[in-house]
């Protein structure tokens, strides 16, 4: 089991860095982890009036005659306390309150980063229970939700199940439940590799603390026979006989089994599955091998599991499936793929408790995760290693952001079903809402794939042999957004869609065995026999060229929209299509847009691909392709023609260029937004420069459509505003081409195939109004 403020022994070892960078860390200024910071304006002396007196007093006596609106009026809706003795901190033991104090600003840090819900840390300096539960409770009106953490056995229990009954928000001690959710869902998914019924295996527990107990009674929960369950404790087998002479508590007794008991080895003989909540070394591969076929091995105890990930495989010839508390091994049971995500979903429905179907509707939901075809940046986080569903991958990563979209949705969604829901919620546009959460461009992406999935197109994908292409067609085609094809050697493909174990038969066509070939070289000749293309040349690059079979095919209606420059240069990408489908009726200029996402605000950037010395005609026509692109991400253009200069500053040809631009865009009875320039890029996009300097402009909002005077501006201009101000890219997005083509860069990632697709859909949408 590993959760922040678990890592103490681990961070002695050369990857982690050592104790003295620990310190560092936490000293540094400001000390510690966290700080309050406020959400409202506090800038004039109306908006303290406003936050304290004497504006405060209306939501205080609205709240006063109706108490639910605190969570209109505060913060208590995303606020959970995090509250600890520090009697059992993972790995230090009883340390006391003030000592855990970092663990629990580290537990808060998790809140944040994972499910953005705010947190305070209560260190209570009190043993006793009962002062512990009034303390808790008499907070309740602070919080919507209480954390409980790192309070020992058999306190904990008594201490959770008193809270759960006298306060009407959610109590959760994670030490018992998150490693039980997510070990839990990891066996989910083992019983399903191995094929085993939950109901038949055979489960033996080692260690009979709060997350041993937890976690066996949650695997019933999911299914597990509880007359299969063996735990044993530091004293062996927990047995009927041990029970009724007192030598167990109360919660020990219930896995109590039947027989004249024994030690570990005894209880692991013949099992399916072992459950390790220990110490340290004290499972042997002698004992491994005496398990059943196929066994599941999830030894937690933390820093050292109760077997090593590499003597457990050794010990067998068979399919072992082990997991630990540790990230350097596969399938780390990891706490924090719980609790954010449990208290998201339920402070969002205002739920009164986090009950048994919460957390297995979260379970399932990591479950099912773990089946999906992993993000590259998932993958490049934990050091480009294979993630894919199997022995190696029941559970999945942390740093996952479709963990907080997949699991809060369902909790929530369990939470109004079995009742404990003080609100409802739409859980399509919840799962909307908190994908939004994870920044800008998710929230935009959103507006055109949801476009895309109201009639989703045939794109043809150029490089079809290509791993990411074949994982961007699956993720098409799973979420709706598009008809992919493949285009490229059908053997290929087939055998990479195999090796990637993606349950997808997708459509592919082979240039070699198409009976469209002839055609499509008879067309590629007409359309460039002029231009020196020889009948047999057509022929040629229509067989060995997928970005000219793809440009046919798309000419030719066959498909709606390709895609492709995944492998190769831009310019040699941009050829094949500029050839064969040339530029739209109304359009002389193609012209490559970035869309730059920052946390309040978007700008679509032109040109930063294609045009290098554009004149004002030119700038002017990509200027009007760049609003109707953003658009269709319903966004209402307000063009900037950017230079050195503001408004004749500056007089040369350079200058002069976006002013003519302006005039001619201005004179255009096609142009329904506003545009305006030369000015300079701060002019552009700081509305008080706009308003207190240049009010005669006829921007009436800072600028979101950027148009740059040259192709090595833009392209600067866009990279600096992506690396240095932090904004996410969306793009190229070729804009102007008479049918949609979109040229990616090459290295791009499978979701930004995803995202172009799905704007190469829309804009085909578009061609068929």
């Amino acid at each position: 089991m590993c959760r922040l403020g678990r890592f103490f022994p681990i961070l002695r070892s050369p990857r982690y860095g050592t104790d003295d960078d620990a310190r560092e860390y936490h000293r540094s200024e400001p000390p510690g982890k966290i700080e309050i910071s406020t959400t409202k304006p506090t800038n004039t002396q109306r908006d303290l009036s406003l936050a304290y007196s004497p504006g405060v007093a209306a939501p205080c006596r609205d709240i006063d005659e109706d108490p639910d609106r605190a969570f209109e009026y505060t913060a208590k809706g995303n606020m959970v306390g995090v509250v600890s003795n520090g009697s059992a901190v993972l790995g230090l033991g009883d340390i006391g309150a003030q000592a855990s104090k970092p663990v629990m600003e580290g537990k808060g840090v998790l809140f944040k980063r994972f499910a953005d819900i705010d947190v305070f840390d209560i260190e209570l300096d009190e043993d006793d229970p009962d002062e512990i539960v009034r303390s808790v409770a008499a907070m309740e009106p602070t919080f919507g939700g209480i954390n409980l953490e790192d309070i020992k056995a058999p306190e904990c229990f008594e201490i959770e199940e008193r809270l759960r009954e006298k306060m009407d928000i959610p109590v959760f001690h994670d030490d018992q439940h998150g490693t039980a959710i997510i070990s839990g869902a990891g066996l989910i998914n083992a019983a399903e590799i191995v094929d085993k019924d939950l109901a038949d295996l055979d489960i033996v527990f080692s260690g009979a603390g709060a997350s041993a107990i937890a976690s066996a009674k949650f695997y019933v929960s999911l299914g597990a026979d509880p007359t299969n369950i063996t735990m044993c404790d530091s004293s062996g087998i927990i047995t009927e006989e041990r029970a009724a002479a007192g030598d167990v508590n109360d919660y020990k007794a219930q896995f109590a089994s039947e027989g004249d008991g024994g030690d570990l080895a005894d209880a692991i003989e013949g099992a399916d599955v072992f459950v390790g909540l220990s110490v340290g070394g004290i499972v042997s591969q002698e004992m491994v091998r005496s398990m059943a076929d196929d066994p599941v091995i999830f030894a937690m105890a933390n820093p050292d599991p109760e077997i090593t990930y590499d003597d457990a495989k050794k010990a067998r010839d068979d399919t072992v499936i082990m997991g630990t508390g540790r990230s350097d091994y596969p399938n780390q049971v990891n706490n924090v793929l719980g609790f954010p995500f449990l208290f998201r979903g339920a402070l969002d429905v205002r739920a009164t408790d986090i009950n048994e179907e919460m957390k297995r509707a979260a379970a399932e939901a990591l479950a099912e995760l773990a089946r999906q075809d992993v993000p590259d940046a998932v993958v490049k986080a934990y050091g480009d290693q294979p993630l894919q569903f199997g022995p190696e991958y029941v559970i999945p990563k942390p740093l996952d952001p479709r963990v907080l979209f997949e699991v809060a949705p369902s909790v929530a969604e369990a939470a109004m079903e079995s009742g404990v829901a003080r609100t409802d919620v739409d859980i399509d546009e919840y799962a909307e809402q908190l994908e939004a959460r994870l920044g800008k461009s998710r929230e935009m992406m959103r507006v055109v794939l949801n476009k895309a999935r109201s009639a989703p197109k045939r794109v043809a994908l150029a490089e079809g042999t290509d791993e990411k292409m074949i994982r961007a067609a699956y993720q098409m085609a799973e979420q709706g957004i598009a008809d992919p094809v493949l285009l490229g050697d059908r053997d290929t493909i087939e055998s990479t869609t195999a090796h990637l174990g993606l349950d997808f038969d997708p459509p592919v066509v082979d240039p070699d065995e198409d009976g469209k070939a002839d055609e499509y070289a008879d067309r590629l000749h007409e359309l460039r026999k002029r231009k020196g293309v020889t009948r047999s040349e057509a022929a040629e690059l229509i067989r060995r060229d997928t970005n000219f079979f793809g440009s046919v095919m798309v000419e030719r209606d066959d498909a709606d929209a390709l895609l492709t420059g995944l492998t190769h240069h831009y310019p040699s990408a941009l050829r094949p299509p500029l050839q064969v489908i040339g530029t739209a009726e109304d359009a002389e200029y193609v012209a490559g847009v970035y869309m730059l996402t920052f946390k309040n605000r978007v700008v679509f950037c032109a040109d930063t691909t294609v045009n290098q010395a554009p004149d004002a005609e030119v700038l002017a026509e990509v200027t009007k392709h760049t609003a109707k692109l953003a658009r269709r991400f319903n966004v209402e253009p307000r063009a900037a023609m950017l230079s050195y200069s503001n408004f004749g500053s500056v007089d040369n040809p350079g200058t002069r260029k976006p002013r003519e631009a302006v005039d001619l865009l201005h004179d255009d009875p096609e142009v329904d937004f506003p545009v305006d320039g030369e000015m300079q890029a701060d002019t552009a996009v700081v509305e008080d420069i706009l308003e207190d300097t240049y009010d005669f402009s006829t921007l009436d909002g800072p600028a979101n459509v950027l148009v740059f005077p040259n192709l090595e501006a833009g392209n600067i201009g866009y990279k600096l505003l992506q690396r240095l101000g932090g904004a996410e890219a969306i793009g190229p997005m070729l804009v102007g081409m008479d049918q949609p083509v979109h040229v990616m860069q090459r290295g791009d990632e499978v979701k930004d195939i995803v995202n172009l697709a799905g704007v190469a859909v829309v804009d085909a949408q578009d061609e068929d109004e």
